[in-house]
């Protein structure tokens, strides 16, 4: 079974810098895009940035353009999302999430890990 599990969030300060790693089980990079996405209390899940299993291509939002690098490590079966430069706005509950390449659909969730930027 496709599963998925994100780790690292925590509290740091503004112009900090975290970590978040995502565990992925049950698939191959190399069939499935993998993404990061976070959402803030009552709102939607707003997309930040994926990487492409077929060919490694990625995508940043705007905001974080810069700031926030994504990675795979195929031996381990992670993925990163390195992220400096923190801001308060940045703080939310971040999740990965995975999609089968070629399908627009994510189908497949990890837990959230909560982000948390003080000014």
């Amino acid at each position: 079974e496709v599963q998925l599990q994100a780790c690292g969030g925590g509290l740091v300060q503004a112009g900090g810098s975290l970590r978040l790693s995502c565990v992925v089980y049950g698939f191959s990079f190399e069939t499935y895009t993998i993404g990061w996405f976070r959402q803030d209390p009552g709102k939607e899940r707003d997309p930040i940035s994926c990487i492409a299993g077929s060919d490694g291509t990625t995508y940043y939002k705007d905001s974080v353009k810069g700031r926030f690098t994504i990675s795979r490590d195929r031996v381990e079966n992670m993925v990163y999302l390195q992220m400096y430069s923190l801001r308060p706005e940045d703080s939310a509950v971040y999740y990965c999430a995975a999609r089968r390449s070629g399908r627009s659909d994510w189908n497949n969730w990890g837990q959230g890990t909560q982000v948390t930027v003080s000014s």
